[in-house]
Order: structure tokens, then C-alpha cells, then sequence
């Protein structure tokens, strides 16, 4: 059961990094100078950033991405772990229906722990406390006023109330495009695995 929960959670780690990939390539690589530049940030910079993120609701925005996101969570981690066991030529096909009865007793649990996870109340606070310094290394204070009166007129208003579905949509559009690919890469190295022993 643990080797099925850790597979379950690999997948959706291998899901959830595979679709922020390029977003986490370019924080990976700005990630000390952020840690470093929250304590520098000017305080009027500072308070137009706060402005901006207000004026996007942005707190909302992120609670309501997080919603969509963890409701599916279930789905496609199961997708996944389900693709792993059907493309493992070693399993029987006894064994394969006990791997994938385990699958379906596992996931419930798996993803209700994530969403407790960014259920967190501190976690959005501690993102938005975070984004402080990225934005003002991006934008000026004037850029962020600027910002903050177009989210303040209906198309950003509109922009900022389809943000959340907007990025589920596109999560999931990256899930079906990935899965595949992910399970056929699987397949390859428990082959290559297999090979070597």
C-alpha cells in the first residue's frame, strides 16, 4: 500500500512539475535573489505591489485556483498511477487488477492530504507575503499603479474572474498532452531496468 501511495504521489509530482516546468525553470534559477531582495524591497514599491495584488484580488484568485485544482487532483493522479500499472509489462494480469484495486483505495486518501495541504489559511498569505519582491523586481511602482487601475476596470475585472478557470483549463489540456508521453517514458526506463539486471 505505501509503495502504492508513493507511486500515486510521484505521479502527481511528475503531473504537477511537468505542467509549471518553465515557471519553475525561471524561479529556480532567480530563487536566492528573491530571498535576498525581500528584505531590500523599497517600501513604496512594496505598497504598490500590495496595491496590485489587491486590486487583482489575488488572494481569491489563488484560493479559487487552488479549489479547481485540488478537485482535479483525484482524477488525474489516478490517471496516472492507472497508466503506470497497465503499462508495466512485468505485472500479471492478477497482479495488475490488485495494483490497480490498490490504486483506487489510494487515491481518496492521497489527494485528500494535498488538498488539506493548499487548504492551508497560511499558505495563500505566505505566497502573496512572497510575491512582494518578485514584482517589484519586475515593475516599477508606477508600472504597479498602472496595473492595479486596469484590474480595476471590467475587462480586468473580467481577465482577473477567468484567471482561475483559464489556468485549470490549461492544466488539464497539459495533463492529457503530458500523461501519455510520461507513461510511455515510464514504460522505457522499467525496460531499461528490467534490461540491466
Amino acid at each position: 500500500m505505501k509503495k502504492i501511495a508513493a507511486a500515486l504521489l510521484m505521479s502527481f509530482a511528475a503531473v504537477t512539475a511537468v505542467s509549471s516546468a518553465p515557471a519553475l525553470a525561471q524561479t529556480a534559477a532567480a530563487q536566492p535573489a528573491a530571498t535576498t531582495a525581500a528584505a531590500a524591497v523599497d517600501p513604496a514599491a512594496a505598497a504598490a505591489v500590495r496595491e496590485l495584488l489587491a486590486a487583482m484580488d489575488y488572494k481569491s484568485v489563488m484560493i479559487e485556483s487552488f479549489k479547481q485544482m485540488t478537485a482535479s487532483l483525484p482524477s488525474a493522479i489516478k490517471a496516472g498511477a492507472e497508466g503506470a500499472v497497465r503499462a508495466d509489462p512485468n505485472l500479471s494480469d492478477e497482479q495488475r487488477a490488485k495494483k490497480m484495486a490498490e490504486v483506487e483505495q489510494s487515491v481518496p486518501k492521497i489527494a485528500a492530504a494535498i488538498s488539506r495541504t493548499y487548504s492551508d489559511p497560511t499558505l495563500v498569505d505566505e505566497m502573496l507575503e512572497a510575491m512582494v519582491p518578485i514584482y517589484a523586481r519586475h515593475y516599477t511602482a508606477d508600472e504597479m499603479r498602472q496595473l492595479a487601475a486596469f484590474y480595476k476596470t471590467p475587462v480586468g475585472a473580467k481577465t482577473l474572474r477567468l484567471m482561475p478557470q483559464l489556468m485549470n483549463e490549461g492544466m488539464q489540456v497539459g495533463q492529457q498532452i503530458i500523461m501519455p508521453r510520461m507513461q510511455k517514458l515510464m514504460q522505457e526506463l522499467k525496460q531499461e531496468q528490467g534490461q540491466g539486471k
